[in-house]
């Protein structure tokens, strides 16, 4: 065979390699797209089936609308809740604009009675304290009266509210947790209306239905519809108040008392929440903050220097919110030793970050309350000497 030849079949090789490899490959588009278990009449139907009937649940439910809520939470005009408060709305602005953030306006509901030195820098909203000696001496008394005065008087432009508190840490955006309406909320290991079923009796008749429609949960974190909030508010209020005062059960239900208020208020309203662990998590008992949402650092964490929990026990590392009374954490506040866990690691550095922003430090703050206490005093001279011309 001559050069032209050998030349001629290995173009023809090439072009029948060609062919078949195109040929091979559009069966197996088509098988993957048709696959063997369906004929073509079968396939046919598929692609033009009922959408009311036959479509995926997924696909049958539309994109839901962005469901904004106020994040609201209660404080006094102490130096102690005034740098949590702080902390929380830092974390707040970090996380509102960010992808998957329902997160609408934010309020700090100051149920001292007077504006402080924060009003420029927290949005906020003065309410009146209870009157002197109703509280007697439970100052969470005043949150659920702070929510009936500031649901009536202020101009909330979304539909939902988030109940929040000053030592919350948003760890990430927070979507509306809320289904079709119903308020979502976080349940408490220790809010165990069943087994005090002869409390909760006292507040919630039989005729109401079964304790266990009371949820395990308190006022906070919860995200709920503002009408609803609106409706259960003075409920709640009472009912605290009257726990408060039935020696009985303010013994029992203690320093949760409010808490155990706002679920059988909720209860006597018909209103029952999504419980959503979801929602947050409390170091030390929670290890991890991954896939939650609130950073709760209530509770004390006392640790050896081998990363040992010793609760009840002061450790040789500790972190506990009550040892800054008087002002926030200062600059220098220690990094936990290794092995303790990751969630009281992350109090640490989510505090730690702040300690170490001039705003935040120890001095700034002190030099904030005296110059907000030198106008409060000069305006009270201009007062006085005007009162006496």
């Amino acid at each position: 065979m001559g050069r032209e030849g050998r030349v001629f079949l290995v173009f023809l090789s090439i072009g029948v390699f060609l062919l078949t490899y195109n040929f091979v490959t559009m069966l197996i588009r088509n098988r993957n797209m048709y696959p063997q278990t369906l004929n073509y009449s079968e396939h046919h139907s598929q692609l033009h089936i009922d959408p009311v009937i036959e479509m995926p649940d997924n696909a049958k439910k539309p994109k839901r609308e962005r469901a904004l809520f106020h994040i609201a939470l209660t404080a006094t005009d102490s130096p102690y809740s005034k740098w949590q408060s702080r902390v929380m709305y830092y974390w707040y602005k970090k996380n509102k604009d960010l992808s998957g953030s329902e997160m609408g306006k934010f309020t700090r509901v100051l149920h001292s009675g007077k504006p402080d030195n924060l009003m420029d820098e927290i949005p906020s909203f003065v309410v009146d304290p209870l009157p002197p000696g109703l509280d007697r001496g439970y100052v969470v008394l005043n949150r659920p009266w702070a929510f009936v005065q500031w649901i009536e008087k202020a101009t909330i432009e979304e539909d939902y509210i988030l109940m929040a508190e000053p030592d919350h840490i948003f760890l990430k955006p927070l979507p509306n947790l809320g289904v079709e309406g119903l308020p979502a909320a976080f349940p408490f290991f220790y809010i165990e209306p069943v087994k005090f079923a002869n409390l909760i009796r006292k507040y919630y008749p039989e005729e109401m239905g079964p304790v266990e429609n009371v949820d395990p949960i308190g006022n906070s974190p919860v995200i709920i519809k503002k009408d609803l909030l609106e409706k259960i508010a003075p409920t709640w209020m009472n009912i605290s108040l009257k726990m408060k005062n039935d020696p009985e059960t303010d013994k029992e239900f203690g320093w949760v008392l409010e808490m155990y208020g706002y679920a059988v208020a909720s209860a006597l309203h018909g209103v029952q929440h999504v419980l959503r662990k979801d929602f947050m998590l409390q170091p030390p008992w929670d290890l991890e903050t991954r896939d939650k949402f609130i950073l709760h650092y209530t509770y004390g964490c006392d640790y050896d220097m081998k990363g040992k929990l010793t609760y009840g026990k002061i450790g040789e590392w500790r972190f506990d919110k009550r040892s800054f009374s008087d002002g926030p954490p200062p600059r220098n506040l220690s990094m936990p030793p290794p092995g303790v866990p990751e969630s009281v690691v992350r109090v640490n550095k989510y505090l730690h970050y702040l300690c170490f922003s001039t705003s935040f430090h120890m001095m700034d703050f002190v030099f904030k309350n005296i110059i907000y206490n030198l106008s409060v005093l000069s305006s009270l001279w201009v007062f006085n000497s005007f009162s006496c011309l």
